[in-house]
């Protein structure tokens, strides 16, 4: 009875928990977005797919290439692999929590030599004895987690994971967004190569006017050299164009994991607009950044090792016993009177460490206060790159606006330019100037364009790209035993499964 009352003691003590518990802290949240003057606030669509936010675009190809990130991309593999190894942390974690149980058998020959009788584990051997001893036993050992000490630990090691899984969220959207702005320069490229190849033509139509102007007799050849070296500048940075855009190209290969020789696209302009994801409340920020989600789930983390270190002061108790059969014969091993058995119990109290524990618990305290810096250093950030994009987009689509404008201008320019200097009113040098600022003004066109589709990107991934927190793999699935990834981490098997 007093054993029992004892046991029921233990276990009640096993429901203390030292430490703080967690609460979020808070932070700082503005109540609008300075640049959101103008846009219509959104309207969360919880019922459509969020997670493919690249079809705004409406560009098939890009779907299927951004298709290709969850299944090839290797930096996502990685994060995935580092989410699947920290469940087997919470696994490894919470088996701490359960006695540990083992068997063992012995078989042991013992002579003795002529001369005295020999004492062995308290039995007395004569002289010349030869005999065997076996031994089957079961031994148990439990480490009471009275304090809570284990439980804060597995406690840290699930927030851990869940930080893991936010990692891979973050490590997709990334990977996403840097395919998407890859694919929108390399369009940039094409459409930088279109303006070119369309001023080839026209300097070269020019330098035939030139041309058949200095047969005639009716200009300098002056006239000749400038146009053929206008000619052959522009050329020059046609063919330069295909740097960067193989360079781009190279990217997008590498984000869907393939080697770039395997990879060809072919040329396309840019698409007209630039589709802008209007952000809701500031406060849902909080809740649809991956990265704002795993700085979180680090403070909770930090937090609990505050009560593993607390816990550390305390007794640790442990439970320990063994129950089996031991005798000469193993016909007849397994009989009352060969039983053997035992029940114990210990506890190791810290007296003195040198400070040692105490220096544990101001560095874990230490390490949290750091998380929770990192937590609010992270939603600031998040929303200064919310507000740089909004404000980027804004002013590119009044530039583009303005620069429209200038292109048609320089356009006619051009044009009649070019027919004053065939009615030899004016010298080749006025239509010189308005072929380079048409041609300046259409490549700084195509700049902002590009820098409009590129900003409607990085918008979309400062908001989360539709992901949302509830996203994140549950305590209860994490602490299961299945140690396969569920799908809503990554969407598709690792390649191993």
């Amino acid at each position: 009875m007093k054993s029992t009352l004892i046991f029921a003691a233990l276990f009640a003590l096993g429901g203390c928990m030292i430490g703080p518990d967690y609460k979020r802290p808070t932070a700082p949240i503005a109540v609008s977005y300075k640049e959101l003057a103008g846009w219509q606030p959104a309207v969360p669509q919880d019922a459509r797919d969020r997670g493919a936010w690249w079809l705004v675009f409406h560009d098939p190809l890009l779907d299927q290439l951004e298709r290709q990130v969850d299944v090839s991309n290797y930096t996502l593999q990685q994060a995935e692999a580092n989410y699947r190894n920290a469940r087997a942390i919470v696994q490894e974690a919470q088996a701490n929590l359960f006695p540990i149980l083992s068997g063992a058998g012995n078989f042991q020959r013992t002579g003795v030599g002529g001369g005295t009788s020999v004492v062995s584990s308290g039995v007395a051997y004569s002289p010349g004895f030869v005999g065997n001893q076996y031994t089957l036993q079961g031994n148990g050992s439990w480490d009471l987690d009275v304090w809570g000490e284990i439980r804060r630990q597995v406690a840290s090691d699930v927030d851990l994971a869940q930080y893991s899984a936010a990692e891979v969220a973050n490590a997709r959207l990334s990977a996403q967004a840097a395919l998407a702005t890859a694919y929108f320069n390399l369009r940039g490229e094409d459409s930088l190569a279109a303006v070119l190849t369309s001023n080839v033509k026209q300097f070269a139509d020019a330098l035939r006017i030139t041309e058949n102007e200095y047969h005639a007799g009716f200009v300098a050849r002056g006239d000749v050299l400038t146009a053929q070296t206008e000619l052959q500048t522009t050329q020059a940075q046609l063919i330069a164009v295909g740097v960067a855009r193989a360079q781009y190209e190279h990217a997008i290969a590498v984000l869907i994991g393939k080697p770039p020789a395997e990879l060809s696209i072919g040329p396309s302009v840019l698409p007209d607009g630039a589709p802008v994801m209007p952000p809701s409340l500031p406060s849902t920020l909080l809740l649809r950044r991956p990265d704002i989600a795993a700085a979180e789930r680090q403070m909770a983390a930090e937090n609990e090792l505050i009560g593993v270190a607390l816990a550390a002061f305390f007794p640790q108790i442990s439970l320990s016993a063994f129950d089996g059969y031991t005798g000469p014969q193993l016909a007849n091993l397994i009989s009352l009177p060969n039983r053997i058995w035992g029940l114990g119990a210990a506890f190791n109290a810290p007296i003195f460490e040198g400070g040692a524990q105490i220096a544990a618990v101001v560095a874990a305290r230490a390490n949290y206060d750091a998380a929770v810096a990192n937590y609010r250093q992270t939603v600031i950030s998040a929303f200064q790159q919310v507000e740089d994009e909004l404000v980027a987009l804004r002013v590119l689509a009044d530039e583009k606006k303005v620069q429209d404008i200038a292109v048609k201008s320089a356009q006619d320019n051009v044009a009649f330019a070019l027919n004053e200097y065939k009615a030899g009113t004016v010298i080749y040098t006025t239509v010189l100037t308005d072929q380079e600022l048409e041609l300046s003004d259409e490549i700084t066109d195509v700049s902002i364009q590009q820098s409009r589709l590129v900003a409607s990107v990085a918008l979309i991934e400062a908001l989360g790209g539709g992901w949302q927190s509830d996203e994140l793999p549950s305590t209860a699935t994490i602490r299961s035993p299945n140690f396969y990834l569920p799908g809503n981490v990554l969407g598709t098997k690792s390649a191993e499964q």
